[in-house]
């Protein structure tokens, strides 16, 4: 289901944990439209989240809605950081599609237990249905396009 719609990006970079959040932070806060925080750990652990600032419910059709954590982490080498990048659906999709197969499939279920026909029931569950069905497949496709804008601008902010 679109939940389980996760992907992680795995890569090594060629400077310490706290040049690399400089680097990101510096470019991503200039950014409008934007939501962006970085956090440090004292275990040489930096995480980050960036995702689109959504302010009206259309924004969902145009803007990229992935939720992107981060983790910067040292490794064993010196100069040289492990960044580990997962990509989620923004939650506003999630409930949107969920949302609309549950009541689609609600009142078709409602449908095939009632004892009386009514096609007028049967005709809204099964639009209700078939638009979250629809819409869950569109993501699907928007979801990879989403995903590799966001690889294309860190890999063009960490030069790897």
């Amino acid at each position: 289901m679109i939940s389980d719609i996760m992907e992680k990006w795995h890569f090594k970079a060629k400077s310490n944990p706290k040049d690399i959040s400089k680097k990101i932070e510096s470019a991503l806060e200039s950014v409008k439209g934007l939501v962006f925080n970085m956090n440090y750990n004292k275990n040489d652990l930096t995480t980050f989240m960036v995702r689109k600032r959504i302010l009206y419910p259309w924004y969902l059709f145009f803007f990229n809605s992935i939720v992107v954590n981060g983790k910067l982490l040292k490794t064993k080498r010196e100069n040289e950081t492990l960044v580990e990048v997962s990509f989620n659906q923004h939650f506003l999709w999630k409930s949107v599609i969920f949302s609309d197969i549950f009541v689609g499939f609600g009142i078709l279920i409602t449908f095939i237990l009632q004892e009386d026909f009514n096609v007028f029931m049967f005709i809204i569950g099964s639009i209700f249905f078939l638009v979250g069905v629809i819409l869950w497949i569109s993501i699907q496709k928007k979801h990879e396009r989403n995903i590799q804008e966001y690889k294309t601008l860190f890999s063009e902010i960490l030069k790897i």
